[in-house]
């Protein structure tokens, strides 16, 4: 059965739609229901889906793009902060194709393998203790950018805390010390941006003309009926 945890962090840690709104109650509900988050996380992962699901939505899109798509040092890619554009990174990306094909998995999306929302999907099917290894992996990219997150006063970081939390394992500190030393890009730097992503241009995955998964579908295979979420002011009062 799928951990409905990992697909509503997929699904939170998306590009907004309007489709994705809609569906934030449910999505709430199934992180409001699970008794591996901390209350506290909880209450601050409620928070962010009350306002995913009812803050103005150009708003919301325009808030993800500055955040996730023109910072480098926030980039929802995990290779980007191991390989960089190494050639290490095409071979790392090749090794995650056949790992998602060997559990019987097709993203159905543009996005990069190692993108993070694809990833929770992946393991969204998987036994929590090969997610809890794979997580554990990623310890000091998660905590350094849910630090990030953290300093820019994103709500995003609670998801990011909840990762931290599920993989149940220490990062390294000094590691994730010298990430944090790194200088926030500037997202306001388009000229800076371009040049950075003109460096290389890499197609991974399937048909680029198949589209992202659709919120409907992802929901479809949450098998248990949820109740509506709590109304995150609520709960944090």
């Amino acid at each position: 059965m799928p951990d409905r945890t990992f697909k509503a962090l997929s699904l939170i840690l998306s590009y907004p739609s309007s489709e994705l709104q809609d569906a934030m109650p449910q999505i709430g509900a199934v992180l409001a229901a699970d008794p591996r988050i901390s209350p506290e996380t909880k209450v601050a992962l409620l928070m962010l889906a009350d306002e995913l699901g009812r803050d103005d939505l150009y708003d919301l899109q325009e808030s993800y793009v500055m955040l996730f798509d023109r910072s480098r040092t926030l980039s929802l890619n995990l290779f980007e902060h191991v390989h960089g554009e190494s050639r290490d990174r095409g071979g790392a990306m090749v090794s995650l194709i056949e790992t998602y094909r060997e559990g019987g998995f097709e993203p159905a999306t543009t996005e990069l393998p190692d993108h993070l929302p694809v990833l929770l999907e992946f393991l969204s099917t998987r036994p929590f203790a090969e997610v809890q290894e794979t997580l554990a992996d990623a310890a000091h990219i998660l905590d350094a950018l849910a630090a990030r997150l953290v300093r820019r006063e994103s709500g995003y970081a609670a998801v990011f805390a909840t990762l931290s939390q599920l993989a149940d394992t220490e990062a390294d500190a000094e590691v994730v010390a010298d990430m944090l030393a790194q200088p926030d890009d500037d997202p306001t730097d388009l000229a800076a941006l371009d040049a950075v992503w003109e460096e290389t241009e890499v197609t991974f995955g399937p048909d680029p003309n198949a589209g992202c998964p659709q919120v409907r579908d992802m929901l479809a295979t949450m098998d248990t009926p949820v109740t509506p979420a709590p109304n995150a002011r609520h709960v944090a009062e």
